[in-house]
């Protein structure tokens, strides 16, 4: 059995216990009007929490893994370990689901798939000169249209952000 010292079980403890208050801001989010800033403020903490659990969760399954390397543990207990972090780990992506934060679980939705240097060789194999560069075209085509998307997103946040200043001035 794990001893009271474990650094794992104390992790694992302290990222239970930020589900649970999780689950009970989600439960008090019912009791708040519908629409608002409060509410807006009430889902945003929500969320940033949820992304600190998934990050603890990560954390936790990198120690798990080194976990027998530094300390002695019988399979039956790495088992149990493994069961613990997966009953978390669903029960975080059911809150994260609660909330329509569909890109909790796929970090690819944020930072882009990761391509590997091998996946971008065999993309180019047998192409010639004229098939270069028009996989460079079409590449850099793709990244264009992302850029326009973000600028029209910031567009949209700067002139919110103006308003809501020049909206502040005038109730002062």
């Amino acid at each position: 059995m794990a001893s009271s010292s474990d650094s794992w079980i104390k992790e694992y403890y302290e990222a239970s216990k930020l589900a649970d208050d999780i689950n009970g801001m989600i439960s008090e989010r019912s009791s708040l009007l519908t629409s608002g800033s409060e509410t807006q403020r009430h889902a945003s903490a929500i969320r940033r929490k949820i992304t600190i659990l998934g990050t603890r969760l990560d954390s936790l399954q990198s120690l798990l893994l080194k976990l027998p390397g530094k300390q002695p543990i019988t399979e039956k207990e790495m088992n149990r370990r493994k069961d613990m972090l997966s009953n978390l780990r669903s029960k975080v992506s059911q809150m994260a689901s609660t909330l329509n934060m569909s890109n909790f679980a796929n970090r690819d939705s944020l930072l882009g798939p990761e391509i590997k240097p091998a996946d971008d060789m065999s993309r180019t194999t047998g192409l010639d000169n004229y098939g270069l560069v028009g996989l460079q075209r079409q590449i850099m085509k793709g990244k264009f249209k992302y850029l326009l998307q973000n600028d029209i997103l910031l567009y949209f946040f700067v002139s919110n952000v103006s308003n809501m200043d020049l909206y502040v001035g005038i109730c002062l």
